[in-house]
């Protein structure tokens, strides 16, 4: 397993509909996720800069959440999100990968 973290962007004043849409988490959304390698995904905010940061273990050779946009169901999901996001052309959200610099087990 590999643990990534990545930063995006939410709208401002767009937390609780962020929070709400998450809560309501389509079935088919969480189905994707598992069967393509993801788990023990968190997301965190930032509320005084608006900056989501994402954490997720990844199995051994899988793909993280951000890199499964030829999917219909992640396609479904970033055009969902993308009034409360910032997003490419594509609704895919604007992330960034974090790089590690500690872990403490």
């Amino acid at each position: 397993m590999m643990k990534i973290a990545f930063k995006m962007k939410l709208m401002p004043g767009c937390k609780e509909e962020y929070r709400k849409r998450h809560e309501a988490i389509w079935p088919e959304m969480v189905a994707l996720l598992k069967e393509n390698g993801i788990s023990d995904y968190t997301i965190f905010v930032d509320d005084e800069t608006n900056t989501l940061f994402a954490v997720q273990l990844q199995a051994d050779g899988a793909q993280s959440s951000q890199e499964l946009g030829n999917s219909p169901v992640m396609q479904r999901w970033w055009a969902y999100m993308a009034d409360i996001m910032e997003t490419h052309a594509d609704n895919s959200p604007v992330s960034k990968p974090l790089v590690p610099v500690f872990h403490l087990d």
